[in-house]
């Protein structure tokens, strides 16, 4: 083996010149040796260097920590999902371009420094290189990681008996589009199925740009639709982009050289060789990251789909409650208030959901909750997703005492934290449900609640869509 070998990571090119089985003529007229780069170059490169590294290399040590402590069971792929969302943040808790402008500053002062302490080297291919492998991987588990949730219809659900029992002026642009995407779970897992693809083709060196070929234009659109909808994940899918686009410049001239001008054009030559313990070293850390972010992440995924999607509570509510109900009586304080859509303490109508929320629907005005960005959480507390964005009624959450026959309720919206009721149920039949104790205001209420045997369209194309006929 020669000298050049015994590192880990030399070049085809260098090793070919010291065994002596090719010359700078062999690579052809047009081909540029690896060692030549101009002095703009070697500037732009330590900047971009830097730059990315601060950007995807974890320097929270929160990272660690929650790495470290991953959940091995059914919320695997919540912690993974988690990790994989990772950015540097500087100011405040969310992502936002000012902690970018304090990367771009920090690489901008170490690519003074290095290029005054560096002023003999004349390039940095494998250093590119290395940059390069870091970025595939990095986008790849970024894209891999929402694609499940997408293949696996989880990011945008069926919209909820709720929602779909709201107006549509309620709803803001972002959960309107969630809803729209929801309601088609066969185009979403398309979606995510091109995600995976993309990811996948970029831990390969070879595939890598057909890979940023796919993500560039898909993560765009999801650029596009955050701004448009007034998502909140805008900032996180222009740093997917950056990362794609910084990778296809590798081979984006060339490119354009063969497809456009169709003059003849030299790939790259520079390939690693990787010698000693890196050989077996290699293989192994890419056969992990296939296992754990792959192939485990995406049977989690699947587990958590057939039994607790995330974005709606697990806990079971009312057993043969779930459906939508009239107002038929009402009581306040034991004076009775007739049916209006203006008086905003009479309630309209309640639904029941399959799970332990119950939403009620009045004039009374509602603080809207504004969460629009993804969060995958295990408490049924904290997963916000079938009130946020929605003005049209009032979440509660509520605990079961079927002893007492008592139903406790907590608003679910952060916007009133400590608004209780605490209601005594009765059924007098499976259409009827009796509310009677106290309100958020700790007045008398008495409630009489009729199930409306309503069908919505969507269900009912559904069933159609599989019998032929559509009837309402």
């Amino acid at each position: 083996m020669s000298k050049l070998t015994s590192t880990a990571l030399v070049s085809e090119w260098d090793r070919d010149l010291a065994e002596g089985t090719t010359t700078r003529d062999n690579w052809g007229p047009t081909a540029q040796p690896p060692s030549e780069w101009q002095g703009y170059e070697r500037v732009l490169f330590r900047f971009f260097f830097l730059y990315f590294i601060i950007q995807v290399v974890p320097l929270d040590w929160h990272f660690y920590r929650d790495l470290l402590t991953i959940d091995w069971g059914p919320n695997y792929y919540q912690d993974v999902f988690n990790l994989a969302r990772y950015a540097p943040r500087f100011i405040g808790p969310d992502d936002t371009f000012a902690n970018w402008a304090i990367v771009a500053l920090i690489a901008l002062v170490g690519t003074l420094i290095w290029s005054i302490r560096d002023t003999k080297r004349t390039e940095y291919n494998a250093l590119y290189y290395g940059l390069r492998v870091i970025l595939r991987y990095r986008l790849a588990i970024g894209v891999i990681a929402y694609g499940f949730i997408k293949l696996f219809p989880m990011q945008a659900p069926l919209p909820s008996i709720s929602n779909l029992n709201t107006a549509y002026g309620d709803f803001t642009a972002w959960k309107l589009f969630s809803l729209s995407l929801g309601i088609v779970p066969s185009y979403e897992s398309f979606l995510g199925l091109v995600e995976i693809i993309g990811g996948l083709l970029l831990l390969n060196r070879k595939t890598a740009t057909i890979g940023t070929l796919i993500i560039i234009p898909f993560t765009g659109n999801v650029f596009m639709s955050n701004l448009a909808y007034e998502g909140g994940e805008y900032v996180y899918s222009f740093y997917l982009i950056t990362i794609a686009l910084f990778l296809f410049a590798f081979d984006a001239i060339r490119l354009v050289r063969l497809v456009s001008l169709e003059k003849p054009t030299v790939p790259n030559r520079f390939v690693p060789v990787w010698a000693g313990r890196w050989k077996v070293v290699r293989p192994l850390l890419k056969g992990a990251f296939l296992l754990f972010a792959v192939g485990l992440y995406g049977y989690k995924t699947y587990g958590a789909y057939r039994t607790d999607p995330y974005q709606y509570p697990k806990t079971p509510g009312l057993t043969g409650a779930a459906g939508l109900y009239n107002v038929r009586e009402f009581k306040l304080a034991d004076k009775v208030l007739p049916y209006s859509k203006t008086d905003s303490k009479r309630w309209q109508d309640v639904v029941f959901e399959r799970w332990n929320t119950i939403s009620i629907k009045s004039n009374r005005p509602v603080r809207l909750d504004k969460t629009n960005t993804e969060q995958l959480h295990a408490a049924d507390a904290a997963r916000t997703y079938e009130f946020a964005g929605s003005a049209g009624r009032h979440y509660y959450s509520y605990q079961v005492d079927s002893l007492r026959h008592v139903l406790t309720l907590s608003n679910r919206n952060p916007n009133y934290v400590g608004e209780t009721l605490q209601l005594h149920y009765e059924r007098s039949g499976p259409n009827e449900i009796i509310l009677s104790g106290l309100n958020e205001s700790q007045d008398s209420v008495y409630v009489v609640l009729d199930k409306v045997n309503k069908k919505y369209l969507l269900n009912e194309a559904a069933k159609a869509g599989r019998r032929g006929t559509l009837k309402l």
